[in-house]
């Protein structure tokens, strides 16, 4: 059948028969023949609008939904479900206007074998507009996805409600949404956006696991330019409202800018290959032949000695990786603090990494949602963490105080204690203050704590504390400069080094730099089977 044809009664009989065809002909194919009857003419009118439309979504870079679900499965993997529902509605002469799947096209196939449940909006039929039985399409998927433990994507390209069906179409939305919550933490839901969205249609991809938008084709608002002109008289482009640009630099909706659709299609591939089917499995295990005890001599000397000179945390990162490979989750938002995923010895293993190249890796507002919204999914999905850390404290200033650091760090500080995954801290360099809890510290249920031998675990750094602590001994030297340059010294070998908190038990170990892959592939080893369980409880309250 074509992907966009909105079909009279004649030609809805002409399609079923050309579709039972298909399957091998038989009686009700010729049945629908002899109904077609006159349809003929108007499916020539049809088809060609079908070629039109195509022509349109091809000349900005789009393609149909068949098209994209194509590309996103295992070839001839795709079982369409709800071929043939169509809109009830007989409002605004909508009985004229019925299209065969109501502008979605839902079933499920396989990537790499793995089975999965998907729903692709069409675009051209009433602007991807959801209705009631769109909606009932999605919530069929999302509900068999459950049933069976299998992953959710949705393909989004809609105009929003379809205003004809009113408050049908508005509870359509909320029972997809009802649907996103419950399916939280189940399965993993993934969110393609693949063209404009507006109104609801942009909760239910805020309310699932993953965001990908693909540049300059892809929008995401609640209300779009025209209304926010008229309302608060501000001029502002789609691109620059909710481009994909926006959301994955500004706002944080969006995890991943794609390219073009069949970057973001190949993308979800690969993120769905770090995940498991649902909360009860683990993620799939990849052969390797990158030894997991291969040494990393670019270690050696990648912290400077200067504990104020930058480097780049994603260095380590790849060195300990299966291959090098890291894929990155919100690559352009808060980007002092850096998420994604790797693989050691062949197992998922989630990284959350103060970056030293920016704010000098403290943490702030952003950084702090950001690596808590990324170590309750893998918590979720029984993905282990690796946090790496190497953090001054939390940005000082009125701006995030005003904006509520307080109870966004705590969100951070929340998500590490609550997390029950096999967790392995390594300092590389600085863990000051409050963020050294934060940081998955042994103190909120760290199971394996390492240091590297030049890293400085304190209250706050040398210099700072030196003023303090040694303030009216520094007044009273007869040379100040000398005497602090000492003071700071002895602070850093007494109170700064790792050896102190090993003393307390507060690390397990302090590890040679070159031997980073070893050690995290058997203390993660060490972990396999780790079980921990929370108190009994309806659920949490994470500070907001």
């Amino acid at each position: 059948m074509a992907d966009d044809t909105t079909l009279s009664p004649p030609a809805r009989a002409l399609e079923i028969r050309d579709t039972v065809a298909e399957l091998g002909g038989g009686p009700l194919a010729a049945r629908a023949h002899e109904r077609g009857g006159e349809a003929d003419d108007t499916l020539t009118k049809l088809e060609a609008k079908s070629q039109k439309a195509h022509e349109r979504l091809e000349s900005v870079g789009r393609q149909g939904a068949r098209a994209r679900i194509e590309l996103l499965l295992d070839p001839g993997s795709f079982v369409e479900l709800d071929r043939f529902v169509t809109t009830q509605c007989a409002d605004f002469g909508m009985q004229d206007k019925q299209s065969y799947g109501d502008g979605v096209i839902t079933g499920y196939g396989t990537i790499d074998g793995r089975r999965v449940f998907v729903f692709a909006q069409r675009p051209d039929v009433f602007g991807g507009s959801l209705g009631w039985a769109h909606a009932e399409k999605i919530c069929k998927v999302m509900d068999k996805a459950m049933e069976v433990g299998a992953p959710v994507i949705g393909l989004n390209d809609s105009g929003g409600a379809r205003i004809q069906e009113g408050v049908a179409a508005l509870g359509g939305y909320a029972e997809i949404f009802k649907r996103n919550v419950l399916s939280s933490g189940v399965v993993p839901q993934l969110s393609v956006i693949l063209g404009p969205c507006a109104g609801g249609a942009v909760y239910s991809p805020a309310l699932t696991d993953f965001v990908l938008m693909v540049e300059k084709s892809s929008y995401m608002f609640i209300t779009g330019p025209d209304v926010i002109k008229t309302v608060t008289h501000e001029e502002v482009t789609k691109e620059a409202l909710g481009g994909a640009q926006t959301h994955n630099e500004k706002s944080g909706v969006g995890h991943f800018a794609c390219a073009d659709e069949a970057a973001a299609l190949a993308l979800t591939r690969e993120i769905l290959g770090f995940l498991p089917s649902n909360n009860m499995e683990p993620a799939p295990v990849r052969e390797t032949s990158d030894a997991a005890d291969r040494a990393c001599p670019e270690l050696a000397e990648l912290v400077p000695e200067n504990p104020n000179k930058p480097y780049d945390i994603r260095k380590i990162i790849t060195a300990i990786a299966d291959d090098g490979l890291f894929l990155e989750v919100h690559e352009h938002y808060a980007k002092n603090i850096v998420c994604g995923y790797v693989r050691i010895d062949g197992h998922s293993v989630g990284v959350v990494a103060n970056q030293p190249l920016v704010l000098a890796g403290c943490l702030d507002i952003d950084a702090s949602i950001k690596a808590a919204r990324f170590v309750r999914t893998c918590d979720a999905f029984n993905i282990p963490l690796l946090t790496l850390v190497d953090v001054p404290g939390f940005l000082p200033g009125t701006d995030q105080e005003y904006g509520g650091i307080i109870r966004h760090g705590a969100k951070l500080l929340y998500a590490f204690t609550e997390a029950t995954v096999p967790k392995v801290t390594l300092v590389t360099r600085k863990a000051y203050g409050g963020a050294y809890d934060v940081m998955a510290s042994k103190h909120i249920r760290g199971d394996i704590n390492l240091a590297y031998p030049t890293a400085e675990i304190a209250v706050m750094g040398a210099e700072g504390a030196v003023n303090i602590i040694f303030r009216r001994q520094l007044a009273a030297a007869e040379d100040p400069e000398a005497e602090r340059a000492k003071l700071i010294e002895d602070y850093r070998r007494l109170f700064a080094s790792p050896y102190k908190a090993a003393e307390r038990g507060f690390l397990d170990r302090v590890i040679d730099p070159v031997e980073t892959r070893k050690v995290l592939a058997d203390s993660f080893d060490l972990l396999r089977n780790k079980r921990q369980d929370n108190p009994a409880k309806k659920h949490g309250n994470i500070p907001l």
